[in-house]
């Protein structure tokens, strides 16, 4: 469960990127990425989208590879190479076998610090985001959560979309992308880790190699989010109306968020969840019916995604808000426990992926300052009791909620239903 004390290794280079590795000597691959702390919230209104298009352009050709290039060399040696785009990070990464880790970090180190944006490239990638984003509208489940987190935090970057708007990426100019990248792309808003069966002096120095282009400047800050609520419907004509209901939540930071996240476990996390067996095994109304939490740096929303036919929307909510209710101050031991074994199965489990590791590397650096140990987070997680769940229930539960619904949204009760169910 621990981890031993020379596997995890961090060092800062003086230009400020940080490099941490972890050994992992029973493996035969590497995964190695750059996780630059800008993303969405870090836009401005005018160019809302332009994280998501440069994680694209990455791979669309440096001074010395081609983008066809960049896909022959990594799979040339059995590698992956991959990146996304979120919130408050965007992160590009590869997996390859031990042997071939200097590989894996030129051609990240490249597609960071020289990709040159080519005019030609640049326009057919942007028309494959226009489709990215079509896609994204076409797909009920999948575009009601952006109206719902737009909902949340109405007219701020916190609210955008990832992929953003599609008037915008039609007209974003070539150096709007490179500006972007010259601001936040730099060297101390960066960590690079890595994970597997490596050296750590190794990675430090093919850091200090290819990364060393990276610039030593500021990066600006983002906007707080700030959380209005309300409501968002859009009708539809589909066989289902896609409801999403939420409030604001916890930050990672905050001491309320292993609470959190056992409490949205235990109601809407698995199988036997509070309402999954209730909604759908009991009563038929969804197919798929869950809950989610959402956390940031400064703030988080907490969601229960459902959908169900036109007719049963009016059973769903009321049903749903009940649940809410209910878990304020009703929780079992039993219940409880299958929710910390659950959660804790999903963190130990993932220490087994040379990928996950990484990733919670960068993150956890970036999000607390300090790489978080396995049994630290163990502890809390067992340190939860009902009292903390319920107390946490009712913080959340008791704010102003967001509704999103979309579809044939007749039915979904409004707001102040919902506020006046919840509150009785």
């Amino acid at each position: 469960m621990s981890e031993p004390a020379a596997a995890i290794r961090l060092t800062r280079l003086p230009s400020g990127l940080i490099v941490v590795t972890e050994r992992m000597e029973r493996v035969e691959t590497v995964s190695l990425g750059a996780y630059v702390a800008a993303g969405t919230r870090h836009e401005t209104a005018a160019e809302n989208g332009v994280s998501h298009f440069l994680e694209h352009m990455a791979f669309k050709g440096t001074e010395r590879r081609s983008a066809a290039g960049i896909a022959e060399e990594i799979e040339a040696v059995g590698g992956q190479i991959n990146a996304y785009t979120a919130r408050e990070q965007t992160a590009y990464y590869v997996k390859v076998l031990k042997e071939d880790l200097a590989l894996g970090a030129d051609i990240i180190g490249d597609i960071l610090t020289h990709s040159t944006f080519a005019p030609e490239e640049l326009e057919r990638e942007r028309g494959v985001i226009l489709q990215e984003i079509g896609q994204a509208n076409d797909t009920p489940d999948d575009i009601i959560f952006d109206h719902f987190q737009e909902t949340a935090y109405p007219a701020q970057a916190m609210g955008r979309p990832v992929l953003g708007r599609e008037d915008i990426i039609r007209a974003l100019p070539r150096e709007a992308l490179m500006g972007y990248m010259r601001r936040h792309y730099t060297a101390a808003n960066t960590v690079l880790a890595a994970a597997g069966n490596l050296d750590h002096e190794q990675v430090v120095e093919l850091a200090a190699r290819h990364f060393a282009d990276l610039p030593a400047s500021a990066t600006p800050g983002a906007d707080p989010g700030l959380y209005a609520g309300g409501e968002f419907r859009e009708e539809r004509d589909l066989d289902q109306v896609h409801i999403v209901l939420g409030f604001p939540s916890v930050a990672y930071g905050d001491p309320e968020y292993f609470p959190t996240m056992l409490l949205s476990t235990l109601l809407g996390g698995g199988m036997s969840s509070r309402l999954f067996q209730e909604v759908r095994e009991k009563r038929g109304l969804v197919y798929s019916i869950y809950s989610f939490t959402a956390p940031a740096l400064d703030g988080g929303l907490f969601g229960i995604y459902a959908g169900t036919g036109e007719d049963g929307a009016k059973e769903l909510v009321p049903v749903t808000l009940d649940e809410l209710r209910r878990v304020q101050h009703d929780v079992t031991e039993v219940e409880l426990s299958r929710a910390r074994a659950q959660v804790k199965a999903g963190l130990l489990m993932s220490l087994e992926s040379t990928g996950s590791r990484c990733e919670q590397l960068a993150r956890q650096l970036q999000v607390f300052g300090r790489i978080v140990p396995t049994q630290e987070t163990v502890a809390r997680i067992n340190a939860v009791s009902i009292a903390d769940v319920q107390r946490a229930a009712a913080r959340q539960f008791r704010a102003a909620p967001t509704l999103a619904a979309l579809g044939p949204a007749g039915h979904v009760p409004g707001l102040p239903h919902i506020a006046d169910r919840l509150a009785a």
